[in-house]
């Protein structure tokens, strides 16, 4: 049924959560597994004497994440990519998404109610309402 799955992580106790059923998922349907973490923007470094630097630092934070969420996978059976990418999380969780064709994206939530979700403009109900694919949201 799901040949693709995006799961997005973010370093959250929600994130782990919706790892832990991406995972089930893939190994069931024995899928690919994309990891995608997003960082923000670099942009607003620049003029910055030690812009590299930062810039670095932001994707070692972003790496970080993503090694950690490799070791919450422990053994898997399916192939596991990894996608780092700067810039706001559902607009790269949807990129992913698109350019590997995937069928499903799983990613965790905060637990804001619909109308504090409408609000605040959460990442969630950003790529539920953009996605070309079915998305899980796991609480």
């Amino acid at each position: 049924m799901f040949q693709q799955i995006v799961v997005a992580v973010d370093g959250s106790p929600h994130s782990h959560r919706a790892l832990e059923v991406a995972k089930e998922l893939a190994d069931r349907f024995e899928a690919t597994l994309f990891l995608v973490h997003a960082y923000h923007h670099t942009s607003d470094l620049l003029g910055y004497e030690e812009f590299e630097k930062l810039v670095a630092r932001r994707e070692l934070a972003g790496q970080a994440i993503l090694d950690d969420a490799r070791r919450r996978l422990g053994a898997v059976r399916v192939a596991v990519q990894e996608e780092l990418l700067e810039g706001p999380p559902a607009e790269a969780i949807l990129a992913v998404a698109r350019t590997r064709h995937a069928e499903l994206i799983v990613m965790g939530t905060r637990g804001l109610g619909e109308l504090k979700g409408l609000v605040l403009g959460s990442v969630s109900h950003k790529v539920m309402h953009a996605a070309q694919c079915p998305v899980l949201v796991v609480c």
